[in-house]
């Protein structure tokens, strides 16, 4: 009788770690690990470097050293310490290197091209010393990738969740509700990330305040379209990825973020004015105003 109470309750935690966790072992180990591999970063830059200042004394050379420390150990973890879902499988098949794939692609895209709409639409600047390409300091890169890797993994999660609990609406119903959790979420961790960065005092904004309500939208925007379709990776049971298709995917987002992100350039604006003193030296875009005059 016991070990049948026992079975029972065993069933029951799949079945709520289920409504959470995904089906697929390798993608559920890799989600786990990004999860709790977390902390480790976080509590670095926000526990450690930021409120104790120590930024203060860092040059190119100390920035540069905290992204790598940051960003390195996500890929290094499991490439030398694979969980035991990843151990029989070729590394092209473990769903942490796909989602790696996925994010780096996807965050490279965002730093070098989408920073830029920052200077320009929003009025953020990054003043800190830093070894740069395209204007954009090398650290971001790095820590963008951890970033997002914790980002898109909580997004799937959560999503997932709300997938298993209206699987049973109707399906206009569960669109619905799927849409609002994405469009709900993105707008949250915009916010959160912004906010979050406020006690660091070399990314500045014309109008904090501003970057705060309208700014988190534009940069929701981001998720609006990489949350959706980065759960896809190996999410449906016998449909698994490859590199190219993951590579190809991650494309397509950063294509579509891309035009959004213009079309507001385009059509609404910066959100606040902003000064010749606060603008980017470097136009970076070859599309944005300056630019022909620059190469000129």
């Amino acid at each position: 009788m016991k070990d049948k109470k026992e079975s029972v309750k065993d069933d029951d935690d799949d079945q709520c770690s289920g409504l959470w966790l995904a089906p697929n072992p390798s993608k559920r180990w890799g989600e786990i690990f990004f999860l709790c591999y977390t902390p480790f970063w976080l509590t670095l830059c926000l526990g450690i470097v930021v409120p104790f200042k120590l930024y203060e004394n860092f040059t190119e050379l100390e920035y540069l050293l905290l992204g790598l420390i940051s960003a390195l150990p996500s890929v290094l973890v499991p490439m030398l310490f694979p969980g035991k879902a990843d151990r029989h499988l070729d590394w092209r098949c473990r769903y942490w290197v796909k989602a790696t794939l996925w994010i780096m692609i996807f965050s490279y895209v965002g730093n070098y091209f989408w920073t830029h709409y920052f200077f320009k639409v929003l009025g953020a600047s990054y003043t800190f010393p830093s070894w740069r390409m395209n204007d954009i300091p090398h650290t971001t890169f790095l820590l963008a990738h951890v970033c997002f890797l914790f980002y898109h993994v909580t997004s799937n999660i959560i999503l997932r969740r709300v997938r298993n609990f209206v699987a049973g609406w109707p399906d206009k119903l569960q669109w619905i509700a799927q849409v609002a959790c994405i469009l709900v979420f993105s707008y949250f961790i915009a916010f959160l990330e912004t906010f979050a960065i406020a006690n660091f005092p070399y990314y500045e904004f014309v109008d904090r305040r501003s970057m705060y309500t309208v700014g988190s939208l534009f940069y929701a925007i981001y998720f609006f379209v990489s949350f959706p379709m980065f759960m896809r990776i190996d999410e449906k049971p016998g449909d698994p990825w490859d590199l190219s298709r993951v590579a190809i995917d991650s494309l397509g987002a950063a294509m579509l973020v891309t035009i959004i992100l213009d079309l507001w350039r385009i059509f609404l604006g910066p959100i606040v004015p902003i000064p010749e003193t606060k603008q980017c030296l470097q136009t970076g875009l070859p599309w944005f105003p300056g630019h022909a005059n620059e190469v000129r």
